[in-house]
């Protein structure tokens, strides 16, 4: 076993901390505790600081109106989220900064700077009201990840038209009922984009959508791929991005907008029905990820930083977009896959471009150490000084490994949890302060009262339990759209006066926060409660295992028995004896009662484009059922193979 991976098992078994250096700690916005204790003794005047540092028409009469489930921020406040992104700036040093980077696929780059985008997002505002678009309009965004989708959401905010971003990888039905459930009345898209160097169709997949789509009454359409698509363009509703920008106006008038008005619904995936419309408006949503940007991320000046993640989702809401930008930071934009066309390619965008802070999920990284390290000494990566983690638990040896070689032992990691619900950050290390625990996500953010209870909502000192939050936050979805009662059913009921997140977590005995996974992602397994995340982490931590999703399929006599889907680290050869040394590696870590009944050797997991495991079309194959929805994956043939191979075969 190679040196380093020993000392890596060996911190992970010492359950070692490790602190920020002095040299990073002096350099923090924060850089003590005392910014918890300021929180918890005022979180209204904590919040009202931040929003202090934004442009406001009209300041606020109250900070918070809270009448439990809903929440209203800076309430009679009046403001525009363009302005605070865009017009802030240019009447400073940041007029000729770099606002957003963008580099495509094919390698092509761009660089905006704050005029540039100044200048782009009023021509596309005046595009918007010549197209009859007013306040309250919601218009549809389907784009990939190229310039004009900030461009889009930022000039809808600039007139008040709430945006409706649709991630690129969803099939035409899944953008039909989103433009259905939000009434939009302008869709704009693109001829196509790429992906692994082919052409995504995404005009062919907006012209099936719109056959049932009476709502819209114009298609904009972005030139992205030019010959390589042929496209239709209806007449009298289809009209070209290029186009209408020939002759626009250069400035349009912000909309003064209400703290509480709608500035965006994004749609998230429930366990059951249809996809939930969240609901986040303009001041709380603003304030919210400019604070968490600006703390978590420790950002300043002269940083570049990278967010993987696509627009579509709401990391790159908050994250690629608002929480930068408002903050007038740098921001890259990657419109490609991580291996394409090289497994080096995030690192040599890092190296070009000298980023600084690099944020992504962890299944990206557990991909590159399947991928080995020796393709590492090709890159500098010397200007990283600050990493995170986003999306979903990240496992101790996945947090070292990006730790040690990524960071080369010098880079905080700040491992981030919160949802598309939550709108900004909740629980995160501050990375001038935080003493860090590989897969841990340590604390709340300062003014965040989140808390572990058991079954009747008591606090649970040390253990396991269900994850709430007990205070309203600035972010916070104020509903779902068009479905008010749902929106107490899902998150307010469960527990009075408590918000559900719908995850398991664990807390230690120094209060640290590991976040277990979804609450349906817990099995009970012989009326013993088991977490898919726990398993997988055991598997994970096996010198063989690259990656590992773990899954729970029905069971007459334990209710579930625990099947795991594994793929291997390269030169591994799978058989009985490794079979059999994995299933008694998980008892080692865990217990007997964990031991999985099957696993499933595979070269990949199904992921979605944004890099997530889809454990739904596992749990499918599993239970022999018809797969479900299978068109956000980013390669669609690799759950095929697995039903073909195992899906009709008893597990």
């Amino acid at each position: 076993m190679p040196e380093e991976q020993e000392r890596i098992e060996y911190l992970i078994k010492q359950k070692k901390t490790f602190s920020p250096s002095k040299g990073f700690r002096d350099n923090a916005i924060v850089r003590d505790e005392s910014i918890y204790k300021r929180a918890k003794r005022s979180p209204e005047a904590f919040w009202e600081s931040f929003a202090k540092e934004l442009h406001w028409y009209r300041k606020w009469k109250r900070v918070l109106d809270w009448k439990l489930p809903h929440s209203k921020w800076f309430v009679g406040g009046k403001m525009n989220v363009s302005y605070n992104c865009i017009d802030r700036h240019i009447d400073s040093p940041r007029r000729n900064k770099a606002a957003i980077i963008w580099e495509g696929e094919l390698g092509e780059t761009s660089i905006l700077t704050y005029w540039d985008l100044y200048r782009e997002v009023n021509k596309f505002a005046n595009v918007l009201k010549d197209l009859g678009i007013e306040k309250g309009d919601r218009v549809t965004i389907y784009l990939p990840m190229i310039p004009e989708l900030p461009i889009a959401m930022l000039a809808c905010a600039r007139i008040g038209a709430p945006h409706n971003v649709v991630f690129g990888g969803f099939s035409a039905e899944s953008l039909t009922s989103r433009i259905n459930d939000s009434k939009s009345t302008l869709l704009i898209t693109a001829d196509g984009g790429y992906r692994k160097g082919s052409v995504v169709a995404l005009k062919k997949n907006a012209d099936e959508a719109l056959t049932d789509t009476p709502t819209i009454r114009n298609v904009v359409v972005v030139k992205r791929v030019g010959d390589k698509e042929s496209v239709s363009m209806k007449k009298g509703r289809d009209l070209w991005w290029h186009d209408l920008m020939k002759y626009a106006p250069p400035y349009c008038d912000p909309e003064k907008m209400d703290s509480e008005d709608l500035l965006y619904i994004l749609y998230t995936s429930g366990t059951t029905g249809k996809p939930k419309g969240i609901v986040h408006t303009t001041g709380g949503f603003l304030t919210g990820v400019y604070a968490t940007f600006k703390l978590v991320f420790d950002i300043r000046e002269e940083d570049t930083y990278w967010c993987t993640a696509d627009i579509g989702w709401v990391t790159g809401h908050s994250y690629v977009v608002y929480g930068p930008l408002a903050n007038g930071a740098t921001t890259l934009m990657y419109e490609g896959a991580p291996k394409y066309p090289d497994i080096g390619r995030f690192w040599s965008i890092v190296e070009k471009y000298g980023v600084t802070v690099f944020y992504t999920a962890p299944t990206a990284i557990r991909s590159y150490m399947r991928w080995g390290d020796e393709y590492l000494n090709k890159y500098n990566l010397s200007t990283l000084r600050l990493l995170g983690s986003v999306g979903e638990p990240i496992n101790p040896e996945a947090w070292m490994w990006y730790y040690v070689n990524i960071g080369k032992k010098r880079c905080p990691i700040v491992d981030t949890w919160w949802q598309t619900e939550t709108g900004m950050i909740l629980i995160t290390p501050l990375p001038g302060v935080t003493k860090l625990k590989p897969g841990s996500a340590t604390f709340p953010f300062p003014g965040i009262d989140v808390d572990v209870v058991d079954e009747n909502g008591k606090s649970i000192k040390e253990g396991t339990g269900y994850l709430v939050i007990k205070n309203p936050w600035p972010a916070m979805l104020r509903t779902i759209y068009g479905d008010p009662k749902r929106y107490v059913e899902e998150y307010w009921s469960r527990f009075p006066n408590m918000y559900f997140t719908g995850d398991w977590a664990n807390k230690d005995k120094d209060g640290y926060l590991w976040i277990l996974g979804r609450v349906d992602d817990v099995m009970n397994v012989a009326g013993h409660r088991i977490s898919t995340m726990e398993v997988e982490s055991a598997l994970v931590d096996h010198h063989s295992v690259a990656e590992a999703a773990v899954i729970g399929k029905s069971d007459e006599l334990k209710g579930q028995s625990i099947v795991a889907f594994t793929s291997l680290k390269e030169g591994i050869k799978s058989d009985s004896k490794l079979l059999d040394e994995l299933k008694q590696h998980v008892v080692k870590k865990i217990g007997a009662i964990a031991r999985p009944d099957s696993i499933i050797f595979t070269v990949e997991l199904p992921k979605t484009r944004s890099g997530k495991i889809m454990r739904r079309l596992l749990r499918d194959i599993a239970e022999g059922r018809v797969l479900g929805d299978t068109t956000t994956l980013a390669d669609p043939e690799v759950v095929k193979q697995l039903k073909d191979k195992y899906g009709h075969k008893e597990m």
